[in-house]
């Protein structure tokens, strides 16, 4: 397990859930962390194989949180770690015994962080959502499409991990880092919405500026203007163009061969739609291994669109080693990098209970306590007899 990386010797209780909670754990276990998951007694994961990547590089403990018994450990987990991690609807903790007040009750200097779409109060926080939602509702999705066309969803990448987890570990750090004067824990308080609204202020500056329309597909950044978008080549592939700055145009125009040729003016969006016109004749005539080799080494700003497997053959990605192989799953290295406190290699994800009996003496129960709690099913072990 981590014994070394920048956040080596912190520990971290994640009380198992979905989505952005466990990618906030995983960053933080991909940095050193000592990171115990609670997972239900009864094994269940949901959505487990999605989970293979976002649930790495940590122990985990299966109790049944409605038994007092499986509380006390989560309690006892709490007395000797610095953060816990929950991702419930706003009152579920609470209602187990593990809200803010009963984790900081027994451990003050406890940061205790929430993970929700909507936040811990307002009219809709006991609405239930997902990303699709949360970022409607910040004005985020609205942006995002081709002119005359609908939102178009962004995965689930703005909401639920940029807005969500990365909000998460930043509150998290911080509060740690405020810890350092004060002695004192406090609730981070994580909202999908608060954070990707976060992400628009730059959007929200150009607004305000008149140098953004309400139109999508309309703006200098979502593919309205034809130096900053996507084209298809002859083979059905598809290369990036983000030529923004004069010179990077200039370069474009060269290797498509139109730098003689006579174009409108590109600072007039009038002409927009006719220098998209020419672009996309232009990079149909070849493939896009054909663009990748004229536009490499120029600063034109063009690039393959590359799908997942590509992506981890690239050789930059290679060269960065950006991609690695864990008990057999490939998946994305750690980011972002150190100098001198690198992290070991996250360990795959564990099984539902597969350290529960380590854990547990951990906490100090003893051996027949171990048992007792195994036997009366506030407990599950998935590892066998005998420690793990």
């Amino acid at each position: 397990m981590p014994g070394s990386g920048p956040l080596a010797g912190l520990r971290v209780v994640e009380l198992a859930a979905i989505g952005p909670a466990p990618y906030a754990c995983m960053m933080l276990a991909d940095l050193g962390a000592e990171v115990v998951r609670v997972d239900r007694a009864d094994g269940a994961r949901s959505f487990a194989a999605w989970h293979t990547v976002l649930d790495r590089g940590r122990r985990s403990i299966a109790l049944d949180l409605k038994d007092p018994r499986a509380v006390e450990v989560v309690l006892a987990l709490v007395r000797r770690s610095d953060v816990l991690i929950e991702g419930f609807r706003p009152g579920v903790a609470e209602r187990l015994g593990l809200g803010p007040d009963a984790c900081r009750a027994a451990n003050p200097r406890l940061v205790y962080g929430r993970m929700t779409g909507w936040g811990q109060d307002g009219p809709l926080a006991q609405t239930p959502g997902h990303d699709i939602n949360y970022i409607a509702l910040t004005g985020a999705l609205d942006a995002i499409g081709r002119a005359g066309g609908p939102p178009v969803p962004p995965l689930n990448l703005l909401g639920d991990f940029a807005g969500g987890g990365m909000l998460l570990v930043n509150g998290v750090l911080s509060a740690l880092y405020e810890r350092l004067s004060s002695g004192q824990g406090q609730v981070v308080d994580a909202a999908i919405v608060d954070g990707v609204s976060g992400m628009l202020g730059m959007l929200v500056g150009m607004t305000g500026d008149g140098q953004w329309h309400e139109a999508r597909g309309a703006n200098l950044l979502d593919g309205g203007a034809p130096f900053y978008d996507v084209y298809a080549c002859a083979d059905g592939g598809h290369v990036a163009v983000g030529a923004l700055e004069e010179r990077f145009y200039r370069a474009l125009l060269e290797g498509l061969g139109l730098a003689g040729e006579p174009l409108p003016d590109r600072a007039d969006e009038a002409n927009w739609p006719e220098l998209r016109r020419r672009f996309a004749e232009r990079f149909a005539t070849a493939t896009r291994e054909d663009w990748t080799a004229r536009f490499e080494g120029t600063e034109a700003c063009v690039t393959p669109v590359l799908g997942l497997a590509e992506a981890a053959r690239h050789p930059h990605a290679v060269a960065r080693r950006g991609f690695l192989s864990t008990a057999g799953l490939h998946q994305p290295a750690p980011a972002p990098r150190f100098g001198r406190s690198e992290a070991p290699e996250p360990a795959a994800a564990p099984a539902p209970g597969e350290h529960t009996r380590a854990i547990l003496a951990e906490c100090g129960l003893s051996a027949d306590g171990v048992e007792e709690l195994l036997s009366a099913g506030a407990a599950r072990s998935s590892a066998g007899p005998g420690p793990r």
